[in-house]
């Protein structure tokens, strides 16, 4: 028997769209993928926001359908507090199983202050679920390559050291995203080959598709391929 909320998630299903989002997501099982658009589950978070309904819902894990925890993690980032939020935050990750969900989790609580979440961050790179480590890699694109950026954070990155793909994607990513905002910094990661060769590479690759990349960085950047 189907809850309120799912009920609710089957309403606001598009088939169209259900069969993009298994494609999307070949690490979830498609039949958990109802099939319903981020706006809609956004909509959905704020008409549940701070109603008894969503503190249950947010109460009990794991869930049943890929929607729920996007339902869940746009739940999480309504509250205010830090600590709770982190808590949360916690709570939820070792449950995911596919990039499209850690990679829309944005909390406000972490964008006020994100110099709380380093040491934590610290923990989600050590971490054994690959999406957990993915998230950390993830906050610190999102918060520290702009004038935050430390040296010690693409250090961090770099020793992360998981056969995962989508852990390597997120890594090559970051670099990619840092040559655009820290270049002379970054650079050395690739010219004294730090980086695994297939991060390197694509690190490479997603740095020469950037338009933030420079054409004379770009040509230089493909002269350090590795085979």
């Amino acid at each position: 028997m189907m809850t309120d909320i799912q009920t609710r998630l089957f309403h606001l299903q598009d088939e169209g769209y259900q069969s993009g989002s298994v494609k999307l997501n070949p690490s979830v099982d498609p039949d958990t993928i109802i099939g319903v658009r981020i706006p809609a589950i956004r909509q959905l978070a704020k008409e549940l926001k701070g109603t008894e309904e969503a503190a249950e819902f947010l109460s009990v894990l794991p869930h049943e359908y890929f929607e729920e925890y996007q339902l869940h993690s746009f739940l999480i980032g309504f509250i205010k507090d830090f600590d709770d939020a982190l808590t949360e935050a916690n709570r939820l990750l070792p449950y995911l199983n596919s990039w499209a969900l850690t990679d829309s989790m944005r909390f406000k609580a972490f964008d006020r202050d994100p110099e709380r979440l380093l040491p934590q961050i610290d923990r989600w790179l050590k971490d054994d679920h690959p999406y957990t480590v993915r998230y950390g890699v993830l906050c610190l694109m999102n918060y520290f390559l702009d004038d935050r950026f430390d040296a010690r954070y693409p250090a961090m990155v770099a020793a992360v050291h998981d056969d995962e793909y989508y852990v390597r994607m997120m890594q090559a990513w970051y670099f990619a995203t840092a040559l655009a905002k820290q270049y002379d910094a970054i650079l050395p990661y690739l010219t004294d080959r730090r980086l695994a060769p297939w991060v390197h590479n694509k690190t490479i690759q997603k740095a020469v598709e950037s338009y933030r990349v420079t054409a004379e960085q770009k040509a230089y950047l493909r002269t350090l391929k590795v085979k």
